[in-house]
């Protein structure tokens, strides 16, 4: 008898191999979408650079906790000692970047780096800074927040934007929320006629989870700032609109530079307008 499979993947998700002396691009995914959303990426770099994700959801202390109420087992500096472990030296010059809550993780595995081994800077993709300025109680997460950002969420993992009319969600609590979504992804072609909310109401559950189980394991998380330069690419529609620096400025002594990239949070992965804008800034020193 065999014994068992582990059916989760590998934490390093290798979707294109580099050359030798070629670089290699890491990023930091910390889930939500599928690791594969990467695969343009990897496409749209220049010939013999490669590209490895760092997956989050292949750890399932951190996994798990978005089905089981938001709470992990870990902390930052736990799963950025994971990630490096599954880290691969790479055999040429290297990039490392992270998506979302992917960011705190990736400037966590840079202090924990022999500075030797550091790379030349950390490029944060719609990366929200782990500073005291974002650090808020659990219910400061307003209901019609959080349902535009899983309004968004929903589109870019169906293949098909949903787009709701500025301030269609504004007061809205998820029982009168969660509906009006519905209606619009129906419309939109990214869920099916006759889909039950029961069904979409579960899956923006795990949603709102995950993100708790994101912001509870930086509350207590004290981020130092980057011994290296940083460079923010926020999203046109970002999660947060009104800061352009998305709270890095105190993190980064050693210089932040501001790219804007079309398309949303979720979206900016895998348009290809989006990877005009990544893919030089992952390739370049």
């Amino acid at each position: 008898m065999r014994p068992p499979r582990d059916a989760r993947p590998p934490v390093a998700l290798l979707l294109r191999t580099a050359a030798p002396g070629r670089r290699t691009v890491y990023v930091v995914h910390p889930g939500a979408l599928s690791a594969r959303v990467y695969q343009g990426l990897a496409d749209a770099l220049p010939e013999g650079d490669g590209l490895t994700v760092l997956d989050l959801s292949a750890v399932p202390a951190y996994a798990e906790a978005a089905l089981t109420g938001g709470r992990a087992a870990t902390t930052v500096e736990a799963l950025a000692d994971r990630l490096l472990a599954a880290l691969e030296p790479a055999d040429g010059p290297y990039s490392l970047a992270g998506w979302s809550f992917g960011g705190t993780l990736a400037l966590a595995m840079v202090h924990a780096m022999p500075a030797g081994r550091r790379p030349e800077r950390l490029v944060l993709l719609d990366s929200i800074a782990p500073t005291d300025a974002y650090k808020q109680p659990d219910d400061s997460l307003e209901p019609d927040l959080l349902l535009g950002w899983f309004t968004m969420y929903l589109g870019a993992k169906r293949g098909r934007p949903v787009d709701l009319t500025p301030g269609r969600l504004a007061g809205c609590g998820v029982d009168d929320g969660l509906p009006v979504v519905l209606d619009t992804a129906v419309a939109a072609g990214a869920l099916l006629p006759g889909t039950p909310l029961p069904g979409l109401r579960k899956l923006y559950d795990t949603y709102v989870d995950g993100l708790l189980r994101n912001h509870r394991l930086v509350t207590p998380h004290r981020a130092v700032p980057a011994p290296l330069p940083l460079v923010l690419v926020k999203a046109e529609r970002s999660l947060i609109p009104d800061d352009p620096h998305l709270g890095w400025q105190p993190l980064a002594p050693h210089g932040l530079t501001l790219h804007s990239s079309p398309g949303d949070h979720y979206t900016m992965l895998g348009r290809t307008d989006s990877l005009e804008v990544l893919a030089p800034l992952l390739h370049t020193v």
